[in-house]
């Protein structure tokens, strides 16, 4: 583009010129008018260069909004696997971790902070009780971790009324957006034990429906962390998509170092939440 602060300058060096030239044809009053249109013509130019300045910073800005607008995965509702979408990555699986933030859930943030792992922390309303646990999720949400309901109080929805199965979702929403300033977008019901009425309300509230692929730290034989970075490791339902079942204990988090080194050696990447769909 061309510079018209530089075509004016020069424009003015040529007028002045013919000024000193030619004293017969341009007089000392004419000279100072040519001054002042010179002038006047070069804040004008600035004013536009800012402006046209202003308008290219906008137009290359605008791509950085729109970089995630478009989902790379989807949850497949027959089996919880992540599907790809188009050209989306198939050798992934995507992490969770559930009844967050009881003791260890900051610790096994930090570890997949470390090594640029996404993750969904599921959170449940008991475990919020305190500002120290407020505290605490909101800085598992300020290292870019997304935030799932696991619901308010833990309980097997399908023992619940209606009106309990709506206030154990709800509830847990309202605290999350408190803390952090977003609803959940995920929802996870407890022991994965869905009811009619639970679909429908995550539905309503626009959240994606999720339960699990696989997972072993409540079990008694994997309460253990080398039994369970071995099993989560090498269990024959690890595939393309799986997702991964974690836990706030603390077996889990000192095996999740190891749990994410071996899936990377396997060659398996890690799906961002934030781009399945439904976010």
């Amino acid at each position: 583009m061309i510079n018209r602060k530089a075509m004016i300058l020069v424009t003015a060096l040529l007028l002045l010129a013919a000024c000193g030239n030619d004293d017969e044809a341009v007089t000392n009053k004419e000279e100072k008018t040519v001054k002042e249109q010179v002038a006047t013509e070069g804040k004008k130019a600035e004013k536009d260069e800012e402006v046209i300045e202003t308008k290219e910073e906008a137009v290359e800005e605008e791509p950085k909004e729109g970089v995630t607008s478009e989902p790379q995965y989807r949850i497949n509702p027959a089996n919880w696997s992540v599907q790809p979408i188009a050209d989306a990555a198939e050798k992934v699986v995507l992490v969770t971790i559930d009844d967050a933030p009881d003791k260890h859930s900051i610790e096994m943030a930090e570890t997949l902070k470390s090594k640029e792992i996404p993750a969904i922390f599921f959170v449940n309303g008991h475990f919020l009780d305190t500002d120290e646990e407020k505290q605490q999720l909101k800085e598992i949400y300020d290292m870019g971790f997304v935030i799932g309901n696991h619901t308010y109080s833990h309980e097997n929805l399908k023992n619940l009324s209606e009106q309990q199965q709506q206030q154990e979702i709800l509830e847990i929403n309202k605290v999350v957006e408190e803390i952090t300033g977003e609803k959940p977008k995920f929802f996870r019901a407890p022991f994965g034990s869905n009811t009619d009425f639970s679909k429908q309300l995550v539905e309503d509230q626009q959240m994606v429906l999720m339960n699990w692929t696989y997972g072993y730290d409540w079990e008694k034989d994997y309460q253990d962390a080398a039994a369970l970075t071995e099993i989560m490791v090498n269990t024959e339902y690890l595939n393309n998509g799986a997702n991964l079942l974690m836990h706030d204990r603390d077996w889990t988090a000192e095996a999740l170092p190891g749990i994410i080194r071996g899936l990377q050696d396997k060659g398996y990447g890690f799906v961002d939440p934030k781009t399945i769909e439904g976010m």
